[in-house]
């Protein structure tokens, strides 16, 4: 595989921890209400969803993708359309008309301060249950693995990537909520990154959608 190829996936992983989802709100919520421990608790269930999702992904996936052709391109066009869902999502939610005002601590407030070992359950469920995660592993992996001898290999390469720009970011989100919780939650900053993340998931979407193999 290509070194463009690796770079691709990188992006699509970047860009898919960033998204605001509900891991992003799980995390800042248990950050705001009970500090950074808890925050970086709930971090590592999110990392041990990842990595069971990806280990199914993998076993059942790697050896239909070598078998199929037609199977390769339902895979393909499946997460490309995904990838362009999810930008034309972001850009309806970044509309002046969509954007709900920022509760700030009112809606935090009906959560209570929990210990590091609830924190780290409840971002694993919560990632567990997720189908956005599901549909990112199991649609648009595959997008990026070889076929033949090696594509396992390369495609726990793939996973780990994705999994350490998790371990990248969310933190990052921690200490910004921590010490930046007004700036964080204000309308403009969200629009921002809607409309960011907007334009390049779709350019990668339509990329995917016209390249075959």
């Amino acid at each position: 595989m290509s070194g463009s190829t690796l770079l691709a996936w990188t992006l699509v992983a970047l860009l898919g921890v960033i998204t605001p989802g509900i891991d992003t709100f799980l995390v800042l919520r248990h950050t705001l209400l009970s500090g950074r421990r808890a925050g970086m608790a709930t971090v590592g269930g999110i990392g041990l969803g990842c990595a069971v999702w990806a280990t199914a992904s993998l076993a059942g996936l790697t050896a239909l993708l070598v078998a199929s052709r037609t199977a390769y391109d339902v895979v393909r066009i499946a997460g490309a359309a995904y990838l362009v869902w999810l930008g034309g999502i972001a850009i309806w939610k970044s509309l002046p008309r969509n954007q709900a005002p920022a509760s700030g601590d009112a809606e935090l407030t009906v959560l209570t301060p929990m210990r590091p070992m609830v924190a780290f359950r409840t971002g694993m469920v919560t990632n567990l249950l997720n189908p956005k995660v599901g549909v990112f592993y199991i649609s648009i992996l595959p997008q990026f693995m070889p076929t033949g001898a090696g594509a396992t290999l390369w495609g726990m390469l793939l996973v780990t990537i994705h999994i350490t720009a998790t371990f990248a970011w969310l933190p990052l989100v921690i200490w910004t909520a921590s010490k930046a919780k007004r700036w964080f939650l204000r309308q403009r900053v969200r629009a921002w990154l809607d409309r960011t993340t907007a334009a390049v998931l779709i350019g990668v979407g339509v990329k995917l959608a016209a390249n075959t193999r």
